[in-house]
């Protein structure tokens, strides 16, 4: 909405440089596009346009030409309305702010939950894979971190009037597979999730650390673990039914955590049934003089064209590797559902993996590979250092959620606000569940970060818990609102033009450009461009409303006018909480 009217005003001043020049010139030479820019001040208007590069055309002083400007719009009867103002070099402009926040007004309640979409991806669809958990093991922090962004892409993409189909590859082959259900094998003594009460994937888990712990005092367990790994790839019944009934329980676990975390999928792809898929694709590459052979009967790729070295692609006994399962794997999405693109939510140490594979696909001929995107995200530590799954040191996914869900429970017992909420157990996990999302997503992607559980669940601050409340607090005022003493201004017209104070201007245009930050925040993968415009949108509404009477405001009309600023605010944190997984609670 701001981009019009910005464009408006562009408009009418290059028009207005080239009818002066005209008169001063004559012939008019090519004048560069005019540029626009903030005013560094509030009190200097909304827009600048600097008028160095033409002043020098025009061989005057840019002031000189800024007060040119100003005297010749002004004499203009269809120029949009604002004010301009002088600045030096600049013409500036005071933008009707009135004019903007009735349109915004009218078109929020138009829109309601869809405002801020747009159709910049329309027609387009994207496969965006992310999670891929081991089958050996829960879900731990890392893996939080990746399903966070992976789930807030996909609503951003969305937003951005994409069609998006969520997939999760669940790697549930291998030898670290055959490390957890070798140490149940020795150790487990028929143990189950019930008869243990361990969730399914937390046994399992049990075990891989118990696989460690043994594998110190046994050198020979690696290679028994290698040995159960090709049992498995012949088929032995024994341990195929030990595979799949640990699997089951991993997956069982992990479909639990899932639900808990708000994560879903359109599609699961099973590593067991995708490994060997790729090996064909391969042999094809081979067959067409794109891969080379080694003497030792292996395939390799050459990547000097994109400045690395070489890359086997199936081992001298013919056998897969990960890179060609992950050919594979991709040639299969592709056909399952033909995307325009494909992004993988993976961490930043996979990067050579990705260059290699998008290249490969290249080499394939899939015009497609082109538009493969890895979306590399960086380390999750704690404040105390890095995590280690096979040392059992990792920060369980299961066990923060329910953290944090204690923390918030306790907050609202100790501020005796139990009352206030409908439900203290939900409000509480939808608590825990906006602190984690908020604190795992406000961090740029490609960024290491440190997670401190005490501080996610923080009530002030730049965390979730304070924009929920923010957001409780607002709907406690609109819902005051309704009351009787307040009939006669549901009946008046909103009349933007009373808010003229310069923190209302400012919200006005922060509510008025949420469009753009939907839009950037897709173009660039990074929700953290949301949670940033949340953060500085609910400081300046903090800031506003503490200052400034709403339901005592000095008139009713003026009353009116503010809870329509202040209805617009609550809308857009609820659409902006939607797509970076904050639940919004209209009461706390």
């Amino acid at each position: 909405m701001l981009e019009a009217v910005r464009e408006t005003w562009k408009n009418l001043i290059e028009q207005q440089l080239h009818l002066y020049a005209t008169e001063v010139l004559g012939d008019v030479p090519e004048l560069p596009a005019l540029a626009v820019q903030s005013p560094p001040k509030p009190e200097l208007g909304d827009l600048a346009f600097p008028l160095f590069a033409y002043a020098k055309v025009l061989r005057t002083a840019p002031p000189k030409l800024a007060s040119e400007l100003k005297t010749r719009i002004e004499k203009l009867d269809d120029r949009p309305s604002g004010e301009i103002l002088l600045s030096g070099p600049y013409l500036n402009v005071r933008i009707d702010m009135g004019g903007v926040a009735t349109a915004l007004s009218s078109r929020i309640a138009q829109e309601k939950e869809h405002y801020g979409s747009s159709d910049a991806l329309k027609g387009k669809k994207v496969t965006i894979e992310f999670s891929c958990p081991n089958t050996n093991k829960p879900l731990h922090l890392g893996h939080m971190r990746n399903d966070s962004l992976g789930e807030s892409v996909a609503a951003i993409l969305k937003a951005n009037g994409a069609e998006v189909r969520k997939v999760n590859l669940i790697n549930n082959r291998g030898v670290h597979i055959c490390k957890s259900m070798l140490a149940y094998q020795k150790f487990g003594n028929g143990e189950t999730p019930e008869s243990s009460g361990i969730k399914g994937d937390h046994l399992v888990g049990k075990y891989y650390v118990k696989f460690a712990d043994w594998a110190k005092e046994d050198p020979t367990a690696e290679q028994q673990a290698q040995e159960m790994l090709q049992k498995w790839e012949r088929g032995d019944q024994e341990v195929m039914a030990l595979w799949e009934k640990m699997n089951g329980w991993t997956l069982q676990g992990l479909a639990e955590s899932y639900e808990k975390m708000g994560i879903s999928f359109d599609a699961y792809y099973y590593e067991s049934e995708t490994y060997k898929y790729g090996k064909d694709e391969i042999l094809k590459g081979l067959e067409k003089g794109v891969f080379y052979q080694e003497e030792d009967g292996s395939v390799w790729v050459d990547l000097e064209p994109i400045k690395l070295d070489k890359k086997v692609l199936l081992r001298k006994d013919g056998t897969s590797l990960y890179m060609t399962q992950d050919v594979g794997t991709a040639i299969m999405r592709h056909k399952d559902w033909p995307f325009d693109s494909l992004i993988y939510v993976v961490a930043s140490e996979q990067r050579y993996h990705f260059m290699v594979l998008f290249y490969v696909l290249q080499l394939l001929g899939y015009s497609w590979a082109d538009d493969l995107r890895h979306l590399s995200y960086g380390m999750v530590n704690l404040p105390d250092g890095k995590m280690k799954s096979r040392e059992g040191t990792v920060v369980d996914a299961d066990e923060l959620v329910d953290t944090l869900t204690s923390l918030a429970r306790n907050e609202i017992r100790a501020k005796e606000r139990e009352e206030l909420v409908d439900d203290v157990e939900k409000t509480s996990s939808a608590i825990a569940l906006g602190a984690l999302n908020y604190y795992l997503l406000q961090v740029s992607p490609t960024k290491d970060m440190i997670f401190n559980p005490a501080e996610s669940i923080s009530f002030n601050g730049n965390t979730g818990p304070y924009l929920q409340y923010m957001g409780a607090r607002i709907s406690s005022m609109l819902r005051k609102y309704q009351d009787d003493e307040y009939a006669d201004c549901h009946a008046m017209e909103f009349d933007g033009s009373l808010l003229t104070l310069p923190d209302e201007r400012e919200l006005i245009k922060q509510l008025a450009r949420y469009g753009e930050v939907v839009e950037r925040a897709g173009s660039a993968y990074d929700p953290s461009v949301v949670c940033s415009y949340l953060y500085d949108i609910s400081k300046l509404f903090s800031r506003w409303y503490h200052d400034n009477p709403v339901l005592k405001a000095s008139s009713r009309p003026l009353v009116r006018s503010r809870i329509e600023l202040v209805s617009m605010v609550l809308q857009v944190i609820k659409n902006a909480f939607s797509l970076i997984g904050v639940p919004f609670l209209s009461s706390m």
